[in-house]
């Protein structure tokens, strides 16, 4: 049997302004003991800005999202630009601030956000080919931008973010973080992760369940 292969997309390195570490490395985990494959991506732009993960403050330099996303990727990267999405079974996107920094504008606009176009085009490319999106953490902000309205999905409880995300279209469902929401019309799943995980291990386990089920509808 072919291994199924899983593109993901990565917005960088590092929690608050790029792609969430732990959530990231638990995928590519999760994915290569499932025995399926998998390639990195990232859009080759500038990251929205640079965070001191020390002292949580803004540093003075630019940095690109692809670069910084080849860090996690071990260097096995390619510019998101060049996903053909015939060539993999399913998506993939850890979360971190940089899903809603620099694959969209969430974190600033909220219900007004706007999808990165690489990453608009990926998501919808894989929707309109009837294959499984999976997307982690903070990354379901851009389901009501991306599929089709009344597209269910969570990030776990808060209310605020939840109200934002049901403002561009899509129903938001409270989940606890070792748990999954599947829109099977979609093919969407999504988890919480470290949207109200406490410790990598309890963000592991519903990430485990999005890439098994991901895989499943693959």
């Amino acid at each position: 049997m072919t291994p199924k292969k899983i593109a993901l997309i990565l917005s960088g390195s590092g929690v608050f302004d790029g792609a969430e570490i732990h959530e990231s490395v638990l995928t590519l985990l999760s994915i290569d003991r499932a025995g399926a494959q998998y390639q990195c991506f990232a859009p080759d732009i500038e990251q929205h800005h640079v965070i001191n993960h020390v002292t949580g403050e803004a540093m003075n330099e630019r940095r690109n999202v692809l670069v910084e996303s080849a860090r996690i990727a071990r260097g096995d990267i390619k510019a998101l630009a060049a996903l053909n999405v015939s060539d993999y079974d399913a998506l993939i996107i850890p979360g971190g601030f940089g899903a809603a920094k620099n694959l969209s504008d969430f974190a600033f606009t909220g219900s007004g956000a706007q999808v990165q176009s690489d990453v608009l085009a990926a998501v919808q490319g894989f929707a309109t080919a009837n294959k499984p999106v999976g997307l982690i953490c903070i990354a379901p902000a851009i389901t009501g931008r991306a599929f089709a309205p009344g597209t269910r999905c969570t990030i776990g409880n808060d209310k605020d973010t939840a109200k934002a995300i049901e403002a561009t279209g899509a129903v938001h469902v409270n989940c606890p973080v070792d748990d999954i929401v599947v829109d099977e019309s979609r093919k969407l799943i999504t988890t919480p992760a470290y949207m109200l995980a406490q410790s990598i291990g309890e963000a592991a386990t519903g990430i485990d369940k999005l890439v098994q089920k991901v895989i499943a509808l693959a």
